[in-house]
């Protein structure tokens, strides 16, 4: 799986494959006015903690979900980098659900969360771990605090 494939950032240009592949990729769709948008600051800490041994965060606005993200591209960045120090990658603003659901998450979604779950992302700050080698190793559903253990064990599992 080539996570960066067909993804632009935030800023409207594509996202250098070199920033995500041979990584591990925590990927989320955020929102700034979603009562789990403080999961942002774990999500930063999670960044600093593991960024240089091979992992990042990869924030995916979506408004699909009570139009909690209805922020243009530059109001979206500033409020991450100004609110919570984001320094992680965020991508244009996709969807993660429905019949224009972004080919990523089509491949996303297919994959059972601990309980053998699959299917459409349930609400803002669902995670998803991808391993170095592009497997879809984990899913979080929206209540699992990003440093929660099972998601940095899941992460230091797969390291490089």
């Amino acid at each position: 799986m080539v996570v960066a494939d067909g993804l632009s950032g935030i800023d409207g240009r594509r996202i250098d494959p070199a920033v995500l592949e041979g990584n591990a990729v925590l990927v989320v769709n955020v929102a700034s006015q979603c009562g789990l948008t403080p999961q942002y600051e774990g999500l930063e800490r999670l960044q600093e903690r593991y960024g240089a041994a091979g992992f990042t965060v990869l924030g995916v606005p979506c408004n699909q979900f009570a139009g909690q993200e209805p922020g243009t591209p530059e109001e979206i960045q500033q409020f991450c980098s100004t609110t919570y120090g984001a320094s992680f990658p965020l991508t244009e603003k996709l969807e993660v659900n429905g019949h224009h659901r972004h080919p990523l998450y089509e491949r996303l979604t297919a994959v059972p969360d601990a309980e053998g779950r699959a299917g459409e992302v349930e609400w803002n700050f669902e995670k998803f771990l991808i391993s170095p080698a592009g497997e879809i190793v984990a899913r979080f559903r929206p209540q699992v605090e990003p440093e929660d253990d099972q998601v940095t064990r899941a992460i230091e599992r797969v390291l490089p």
